[in-house]
């Protein structure tokens, strides 16, 4: 797992938040070749992640929504397809017989595929809020929900009670 100093053919850098941020040029292509999959399937909502700062383990995330079981299983099969076309196979695979939320790390990226219902109630996107969009050339670009906007970000507060609760706070009683 290496990270290039600078890449080429490929927006070279980017900025955030006035920090320069080389991009690893093979991951961005694995991960060009599965968004590209996810979307000839019908995926919704296909994201690009670039997650080096909070991670050390892998560079990108793909995350790719759909409707049903049966199409998440569809673009799974197709990443596949096309990623061990290109030369790439998966060091693990997780959650592809259930179809609700199906994981294929290929080291230097990881794919989620999920269900919608899964996808908003884990918040993957909102864990990572805070990391860069990479933007797939062919693929619509994702676009944050304003709403986050406004939320705590979890990796910067100095005490758990700074993050808000999902849901009320029990009464003494119910607890």
């Amino acid at each position: 797992h290496t990270r290039s100093a600078s890449v080429s053919g490929l927006g070279d850098v980017y900025k955030r938040q006035s920090t320069i941020c080389p991009m690893n040029e093979s991951s961005v292509r694995m991960a060009t070749v599965a968004a590209r999959a996810a979307d000839e399937k019908l995926a919704t909502n296909i994201a690009v992640l670039d997650v080096t700062q909070p991670l050390t383990i892998t560079d990108l995330f793909v995350i790719a929504s759909a409707e049903t079981e049966r199409q998440v299983q569809a673009i799974v099969d197709e990443i596949e397809f096309q990623m061990k076309e290109a030369g790439y196979k998966p060091a693990k695979r997780e959650g592809v017989r259930e179809s609700r939320w199906s994981l294929l790390d290929y080291t230097d990226i990881v794919v989620h595929v999920m269900r919608d219902e899964e996808r908003e109630f884990y918040g993957l996107d909102k864990l990572y809020a805070d990391c860069p969009i990479v933007p797939i050339e062919g693929i619509e670009p994702y676009e944050r929900p304003v709403k986050w906007e406004d939320e705590v970000d979890v990796r910067s507060v100095d005490s758990i009670d700074e993050i808000p609760l999902a849901a009320p706070e029990p009464d003494r009683d119910e607890l």
